[in-house]
């Protein structure tokens, strides 16, 4: 049987190992063995967290659980799901807070990290506007659409319209892909030029469509889809 956590060697310990060296140092197992605290009887909370991530195949799946699909889970109930998801909460406020406060170019893998905390692993497509001031700081990032798996009805109109109503000097919109491939379809970029000429009207650029998904990311901009001048 697998030894409660207390047994251990002191610098195996997971919270020990997080004040000794930091929390890139520890696995996804030992840092959900944190939340978790306890075990059950014959498995270390450490074990219990590897049995976790291994029934919903990784965090990002994990973290998109409901409370039904997390209590049938021997040894979890509502509390624990309820920790894990507030901390999740906390990860995506905290980097929201990070493009509320600078420009969206001082640190483009912000924005990436942001996105995919707050869409990459939700099992239904979701559509974002992410509404820029003239010094490029986010006003606002608003789920402006929401869809089935497969496809979301998008309308530039409203677009168009969310972004005057908030004096928006520039947007960047970005969605999901459920089935884990990130790369853009032919609607996409259908889609993505339509608004590049609709926001043209009234001289808001569109300075990135981001597509993102459990296992990858894709940026119009960085791949050469779309052009804007920062100067």
């Amino acid at each position: 049987m697998d030894s409660p956590i207390p047994q251990w060697p002191k610098n195996e310990q997971p919270r020990e190992k997080l004040r000794l060296h930091g929390a890139r140092c520890l696995t996804d197992e030992e840092l959900l063995a944190i939340f978790l605290r306890v075990g059950i009887k014959g498995k270390s909370a450490v074990a219990l967290a590897k049995d976790l991530l291994h029934h919903f195949g990784g965090l990002p799946r994990l973290l998109a659980s409901s409370p039904d699909e997390f209590v049938r889970i021997q040894g979890m109930g509502i509390s624990k799901w309820a920790q894990i998801q507030a901390a999740y909460e906390l990860v995506k406020r905290s980097l929201e807070d990070t493009l509320l406060q600078g420009s969206i170019f001082s640190d483009p893998g912000h924005v990436k990290e942001f996105l995919q905390a707050k869409i990459g692993s939700l099992p239904h497509e979701v559509f974002l506007c992410l509404y820029l001031d003239s010094c490029l700081h986010l006003i606002e990032c608003q789920e402006i659409f929401r869809g089935s798996i497969t496809k979301t009805a998008v309308y530039p109109r409203e677009i168009l319209k969310e972004a005057l109503a908030r004096n928006a000097s520039a947007i960047i919109v970005a969605h999901n892909h459920p089935s884990g491939n990130p790369l853009p379809s032919a609607a996409d970029q259908e889609l993505t030029q339509t608004l590049i000429q609709a926001l043209a009207l009234v001289e808001i650029p569109l300075l990135d469509h981001c597509i993102v998904s459990k296992r990858g990311f894709f940026s119009f901009s960085q791949s050469g889809f779309i052009k804007y001048d920062q100067n």
